[in-house]
């Protein structure tokens, strides 16, 4: 199966998400190398990069920035030159204000399962075809790792129980889901062990409103002189 490039929200509600997922997995799991899911706010100049890799070797980047977004995925089981065709299909179909992005290193452009851009400006998200009409279908992993990015909170719940053997309190990931600050009872719901300055910490490096906003004493509106 794949996902249905119609179900992917505006990029930025979609990197709100990303970032969620970050925040959800450094405080259930404080060790990096054993996560699932990093974010980065500070990528680049207006640049933004979450990621998803499942230490076997599957992974996938989203990329936003000012020319819109684009979300690279790769599936290790899928045959090398069928992910190889695709990579030059992506660096030949999409448009040239994608250049960071196609020729990002870190993203590993040259094995692709599955690929998704939308340019600043579009409503729609486009889905890059397989060069052969036989696989154009095929399975490609979209589904079952980008789904996550869209369902509701029970699909991390059911990743985080599977993956750290732990119970995470529906009420708590829709907290982080909506981008709420983080509070204590947040933080002790998901991870007792964890203080509340080791998440913010935490929250800092991914970009993660951390803090509730202050209340300004300066009126909000004016009236002139």
């Amino acid at each position: 199966m794949q996902l249905d490039p119609q179900s992917l929200p505006d990029p930025r509600t979609l990197g709100k998400r990303a970032m969620a997922l970050a925040m959800l997995d450094a405080i259930i799991c404080p060790e990096f190398e054993y996560r699932y899911f990093s974010y980065d706010a500070t990528w680049g100049d207006d640049e933004q990069m979450g990621a998803m890799h499942n230490g076997e070797g599957d992974h996938w980047f989203l990329h936003l920035g000012q020319f819109g977004a684009a979300i690279k995925g790769h599936v290790q089981e899928l045959p090398r030159t069928e992910t190889r065709a695709l990579a030059l299909q992506v660096q030949r179909g999409l448009p040239d204000e994608f250049d960071s992005f196609l020729h990002e290193p870190s993203f590993s452009m040259d094995a692709v399962s599955y690929c998704y851009w939308l340019r600043r400006g579009d409503s729609a998200w486009n889905k890059v075809a397989h060069p052969d009409q036989s696989l154009a279908h095929r399975y490609d992993g979209s589904e079952d790792y980008l789904s996550i990015l869209v369902a509701p909170a029970g699909c991390y719940y059911d990743y985080a129980s599977d993956y750290f053997e732990c119970e995470p309190p529906l009420a708590s990931i829709e907290h982080i889901y909506a981008h709420a600050p983080l509070t204590a009872a947040i933080v002790k719901s998901l991870n007792p062990q964890l203080s509340l300055e080791d998440a913010h910490a935490a929250a800092r490096q991914i970009g993660y409103p951390s803090m509730p906003r202050a209340r300004s004493s300066v009126p909000l509106a004016c009236s002139g002189a």
